[in-house]
């Protein structure tokens, strides 16, 4: 199963969001946050039970409750933070798994932050990124430079060369590819350094010009998946590995 069949595999399931117990201005907030996200947002109230929750369901099976606040918290978001002590507010959410739609490429960065920040707080394991080309590589090259002095992280990075890479310090491999879904698809997975909980992905696929639709995930298994399809498809076997990487 190729990374766009396994996005075409998440988009065919839909996911139910249902607020309890808030009114008609905090709800209409959580349908703006979720209006491009494949996920139905509904209300309901209850007589007893905490005030403003929401509950995520697939079909008849909930798979998860938490506070509104959690899904929709006060204030703004940093959108290019730096690594340092301090977490990255994510904007990855309680809907692991669930499509989004239409991303431009500045909230695409933004999700891939979240993962290269846990990855770096972590300080070890192993990070692969595709940013389709080496031309959209190019920009983010010093933040795969600093991600790649860590000692025990090992970042790699898949791209379609388009055009010459400019000299920078050989921290992370980079990885050349010509296949159809490393040119069309983002990707940043890192597989936890060693911590399940911590293993996470984000991919998506540009469908329209600099417009992507995919999903991000926690789930061990599908991130594995994603570890797996790469090493075996991209990196099995290679007898140019040495030449290609360490760019």
């Amino acid at each position: 199963m190729s990374l766009t069949e396994l996005i075409a595999g998440v988009e065919d399931s839909e996911k139910t969001l249902v607020v309890h117990n808030a009114d008609e201005p905090t709800v209409d907030s959580v349908v703006d946050r979720f209006a491009d996200r494949n996920v139905s947002v509904t209300t309901a109230s209850t007589e007893s039970g905490p005030p403003e929750y929401v509950v995520l369901s697939e079909g008849d099976r909930v798979l998860s409750a938490t506070s509104l606040a959690e899904v929709v918290p006060g204030g703004g978001r940093p959108q290019t933070p730096g690594f340092g002590s301090e977490p990255y507010k994510p904007i990855l959410d309680e809907l692991d798994e669930t499509m989004f739609t239409s991303y431009d490429w500045r909230r695409m960065l933004a999700a891939s932050r979240e993962i290269e920040d846990r990855a770096w707080r972590a300080g070890e394991g192993t990070l692969y990124a595709g940013f389709q080309r080496y031309s959209v590589l190019e920009r983010q090259l010093p933040v795969y430079e600093q991600l790649g002095t860590k000692t025990n992280l090992d970042v790699t990075a898949f791209a379609f060369p388009d055009a010459e890479l400019p000299d920078h310090e050989g921290t992370f491999d980079v990885y050349p590819e010509r296949a159809a879904e490393i040119r069309d698809t983002w990707f940043v997975a890192f597989d936890g350094g060693g911590d399940e909980e911590s293993k996470c992905a984000l991919l998506a696929e540009e469908r329209e010009p600099r417009r992507f639709y995919g999903f991000w995930t926690y789930d061990p298994e599908t991130v594995d998946y994603v570890f797996d399809h790469l090493g075996e498809t991209y990196l099995g076997g290679r007898s140019d590995t040495p030449a290609a990487a360490g760019c």
